[in-house]
């Protein structure tokens, strides 16, 4: 069963599309990178999925059960990406309320409240008042409400967007232990090189459809080009590599760092084999790949 699956979902608002034909599927206990530009319908497609918002046309499942499911909603974690959290409340009565509120006993909120603050690295300050937490505090202690309930799915709307390098860093230990456990975690983010190092798939949605979707290793081709290090570099050498790339670019002479371009994956073995039988000691061979970055812009840009 997938964690997620549309077909043909749309919302439109009277002469505004927001969202049209939108075919997504989020197999479970992955983590999904969910990216578009601003305006692309990503929270209004986040929206239909929690029920928030009725769709115009096509169906949704979540969790196996038609979107607006109770039961299933239930199961549900959610960091919208605005969010306004009650600022007079401890951090730890503010896991509470939420808590009562996703219908935990008073033993279950007894048990995860710490659990939760311990995750998100905020266990020392579970007596402060919100309104003394930083901007990075505040989004640890709404991932920690995302959490708190063991949902089956989590949704995070731009989780590390206030949060320093470290922080990042925790965010992504959080989310890869969710996935360890079988969670299915659905990620936007405009930070891409987060996304890269997290995901297991993205899809990304342009004008409300979705223009790409697919593994990392589906997604990011081979850019034809490979970064070689090597020391002994000889005219033989020389003779056979050009044999299998179609251009070699030094980066200084005596040479011993140079960019080849071959035809394809396959020929990056024949470069190698045709430095080392000629007596060049290979340091290092680097096939270079398209970032995710780079395949957004394309995308968006409409290359």
């Amino acid at each position: 069963m997938n964690a997620i699956e549309t077909a043909g979902l749309g919302k439109a608002y009277r002469d505004v599309t927001a969202v049209r034909e939108l075919n997504l599927v989020v197999p479970q206990g992955s983590v999904f990178g969910f990216l578009g530009p601003n305006g692309a319908g990503k929270t209004t497609t986040i929206m239909m999925l929690l029920g928030n918002i009725r769709p115009t046309t096509g169906r949704a499942l979540l969790l196996g059960k038609p979107i607006g499911d109770v039961p299933t909603r239930r199961r549900v974690g959610f960091l919208p990406e605005k969010f306004q959290f009650h600022d007079f409340l401890t951090a730890t009565e503010f896991l509470n309320l939420h808590g009562k509120l996703a219908g935990m006993s008073g033993a279950e909120r007894a048990r995860r409240v710490p659990e939760a603050l311990e995750r998100v690295g905020l266990a020392e300050r579970s007596r402060s008042k919100l309104r003394e937490f930083s901007k990075g505090m505040q989004q640890r202690v709404g991932l920690a409400q995302a959490i708190l309930h063991d949902p089956d799915l989590i949704i995070l709307d731009e989780p590390t967007s206030a949060l320093d390098p470290i922080g990042r860093r925790d965010v992504r230990d959080i989310v890869n232990a969710l996935r360890a456990e079988g969670k299915t975690v659905l990620l936007n983010s405009h930070l891409l090189s987060e996304i890269e190092m997290t995901c297991d798939q993205v899809a990304i949605i342009k004008r409300g459809q979705v223009a790409a979707q697919g593994t990392m290793d589906e997604l990011l081709a081979f850019t034809s080009t490979v970064e070689v290090e090597v020391r002994d570099m000889n005219d033989a050498a020389f003779a056979a590599v050009r044999q299998v790339t179609s251009k070699l670019k030094f980066e200084r002479v005596p040479v011993t760092q140079f960019t080849a371009w071959v035809r394809s994956e396959e020929d990056i073995p024949e470069l190698a084999r045709a430095l080392v039988e000629n007596g060049v000691k290979l340091v290092a061979l680097v096939p270079k790949r398209e970032t995710l970055e780079q395949l957004f812009v394309r995308i968006i840009e409409g290359e």
